[in-house]
């Protein structure tokens, strides 16, 4: 595998790109050999910075107009400062993850400082050792921190990639046991900021180099995505090798699928057989067959096949495969109009059905009776007439107030005795009761009608001419009181309508003063 500082340096990228795009549109390819487009997520390593970045739209426009939704670099190894996050180009990175949702950021993060050093395994197992004591938890937190921030909590980090080589100082074959246990300090402190969606991608080479990269697999809970790096070199010269090799592609499928993971391919490229376009239209073949989550070709030399213009046929067979083809035109096909053979028509002989007549069964009349209605009378009642009878207003006396003369009295002799005063009997006057008159009971006799009382309304006269009404009795005037009397009456008014039923009243007051008082003012 090689060393990641080859894949920092840049100084043939500006040369190569010119000669690419002419010899890619200039070579040909048979047909039968065309491999066929996928629609899985793709990019490229173009570059670990902003130049990486700026390139994504011109591989896409070399690709025919192809989506490029993978952006992959790398964090450098050799200080802490650079494995917390703190270089700049993670700013252009994120801007471009932000640009669209469907696109997917990869980056690589380092386990261990002075990363490409060759450290000795006795030193890289004291710093696993460290590491699975948590001597480094707070370096991730800073950068699942730095990540967050610059709205990337969803980045894919491939965490200690290689791991299973020798060419990193985070190898894990000088101590398989602790290093597992490193891996899950690291995973669980990048975890335990607020806000992170982080997927962590194990991705070991293919093959068994140092050590079978099954021992040092940290287990399901730390692990979202089992990836691998695959390049065309040894082990295996074919194709068909790399699949069938112990730790090669094939058992990557299957102990993915055993663990229930999405697979990746983060690093895949030329290498040790040079230009190979067999191995670039398998590979691709294999990777649409297997559906990984994503995969990012190594773009740089060797390794390349757009900025490196020592693999034209390897760059033909990568871009025919992942070209969008466009649709032939569709030419129409003749349509040869088939002749109408016209069927003779063979007249069916109509037989006759006689038509045996039905007896018509005459239905009787049955009459229906006509029960009549009776006419019941409704009896007329007559309407009596009843009178309003007129209460005859008696004329009360107005009593005469007598006006006593004053007698004078003569002297008396002394023979004669003094003749006691007569005692005047003033009478009461009598008070005339009106007779109620009898009026005459109209025709029919029967009912007769009862005389209403005062308070009762009177009721509608009839249409009939009323009966003449009795004129009523004089009543006798009340006598007058005698002259000189005790009794003194005063009329009583009562109002109209009561004077009227009861007739006028007097009241009468008797004053007694003695018989032999011999005072009497009158």
């Amino acid at each position: 595998m090689p060393r990641p500082r080859h894949r920092l340096v840049s100084t043939c990228i500006g040369t190569v790109t010119a000669g690419l795009l002419a010899t890619g549109a200039a070579l040909a390819a048979p047909e039968e050999d065309r491999p066929t487009g996928s629609d899985i997520a793709m990019g490229a390593y173009l570059d670990y910075g902003p130049p990486g970045v700026a390139r994504i739209p011109y591989l896409s426009r070399w690709l025919g107009g192809r989506e490029i939704r993978v952006g992959h670099t790398y964090l450098p190894g050799d200080q802490w400062a650079g494995i917390e996050g703190n270089v700049s180009f993670l700013e252009s990175w994120a801007a471009w993850r932000r640009a669209a949702d469907d696109r997917m950021f990869v980056l690589n993060v380092p386990m261990q400082a002075r990363n490409e050093d060759r450290v000795p395994d006795y030193q890289v197992a004291q710093l696993i050792r460290a590491g699975a004591e948590g001597q480094y938890d707070a370096h991730f937190t800073k950068l699942a921190r730095r990540l967050v921030a610059l709205g990337v909590p969803d980045t894919v980090v491939v965490l200690g990639w290689e791991m299973n080589g020798t060419t990193y100082t985070h190898r894990c074959g000088p101590d398989p046991e602790r290093w597992k246990a490193y891996w899950k300090r690291v995973v669980t402190a990048m975890r335990s900021v607020p806000g992170q969606e982080f997927k962590f991608d194990f991705a070991p080479n293919r093959g068994t180099d140092a050590i079978g990269w099954t021992r040092c697999y940290p287990g399901d809970d730390v692990v979202d995505i089992v990836g691998m790096d695959s390049y065309d070199q040894a082990p295996g010269r074919t194709f068909d090798e790399q699949v069938s090799q112990p730790y090669g592609l094939q058992q990557h499928v299957d102990f993915a699928k055993a663990h229930g993971k999405e697979i990746s391919y983060p690093e895949w490229g030329l290498f040790r057989n040079g230009d190979n376009p067999e191995y670039v239209r398998r590979m691709l073949k294999w990777i649409e067959q297997h559906k990984p989550l994503y995969h990012t070709i190594t773009d740089y030399c060797p390794h390349g096949v757009w900025q490196c213009k020592q693999n034209p046929q390897s760059a033909k067979a990568f871009r025919d495969a992942l070209t969008p083809q466009k649709p032939a035109p569709v030419t129409p096909t003749p349509v040869t109009p088939t002749p109408v053979v016209p069927t003779p028509v063979v007249p069916t002989p109509v037989i006759p059905t006689p038509v045996v007549p039905t007896p018509a069964v005459p239905t009787p009349q049955i009459p229906t009776p006509q029960i009549p209605t009776p006419q019941i009378p409704t009896p007329q009642i007559p309407t009596p007439q009843v009178p309003t009878p007129e209460v005859p207003m008696p004329e009360a006396p107005s009593p005469a107030v007598p006006s006593p003369a004053a007698p004078s009295p003569a002297v008396p002799s002394p023979e004669a005795t003094a003749p006691e005063p007569p005692s005047p009997e003033a009478p009461a006057p009598e008070v005339p009761s009106p007779a109620a008159p009898s009026p005459a009971a109209p025709s029919p006799a029967a009912p007769s009608p009862a005389v209403p009382s005062p308070e009762a309304s009177p009721p509608v006269p009839p249409v009939s001419a009323p009966p003449s009404p009795v004129p009523p009795k004089p009543q006798p005037l009340p006598e007058k009181p005698p002259a000189n009397g005790r009794q003194w009456c005063v009329p009583v008014n009562f109002g109209e309508w009561l004077s009227k039923l009861v007739g006028r009243q007097s009241v009468c007051v008797q004053v007694d003063w003695g018989k032999d008082s011999g005072f009497w003012p009158f």
